[in-house]
């Protein structure tokens, strides 16, 4: 049995370094993703935002939203909801989206979406798993797809207890509320 485990042990190993290689080469699809949104970063660890990029159309729409009046900015999902009326795509309204998130977000939390964070809404709106660390702020990478998608019906972010809940409605909902949106925690004892 001993002679089998190192057998496996062995193999697992030369395998690893042989898909490392293949990753090497070729590089991973979560990489070309990220990279096709218009995030790198250099062998020195420095952030770069791609020129036409879904980034960088996501930061020249700032000044737009950072001119609103907060009545204004509570506005922003009957617009976006009257274009989706009039055949207009979430995909369409995204970087808009987006930005009117950011900006509700600056204003009312004083948080400001990251670039490694829009990226995070982005693959979150597309029905894939973001994984972050403890700390890279998986809360707030959330109101992005939730704003986006509530546009165009309800929306449910699941957490796995009451405390967290209500804690992250009650955390997050003055962004939602600052676009436009109502928001509420559904607590066991309901």
């Amino acid at each position: 049995m001993e002679f089998l485990d190192r057998i496996g042990d062995a193999f697992g190993a030369a395998t690893g370094v042989f898909e490392r290689g293949i990753t090497k080469v070729f590089g991973s699809s979560n990489e070309k993703r990220v990279k096709e949104l218009g995030f790198t970063r250099d062998k020195d660890g420095n952030t770069h935002i791609a020129p036409g990029s879904l980034l960088d159309q996501i930061d020249k729409l700032a000044p737009r939203y950072e001119a609103m009046s907060v009545d204004e900015l509570k506005q922003v999902a009957s617009g976006f909801r009257e274009r989706l009326a009039k055949g207009e795509t979430l995909d369409d309204l995204l970087p808009e989206a987006f930005a009117a998130v950011r900006e509700s977000s600056w204003r009312f939390l004083k948080m400001r979406h990251y670039p490694v964070q829009l990226v995070g809404g982005y693959i979150l709106h597309n029905g894939m798993i973001a994984e972050m660390v403890t700390g890279e702020g998986k809360t707030l990478v959330s109101t992005l797809p939730a704003f986006l998608n509530a546009l165009a019906g309800h929306v449910h972010v699941i957490t796995v207890n009451d405390y967290l809940a209500k804690r992250d409605m009650e955390w997050m909902g003055p962004v939602h509320m600052g676009l436009g949106l109502t928001v509420g925690a559904i607590q066991a004892n309901m």
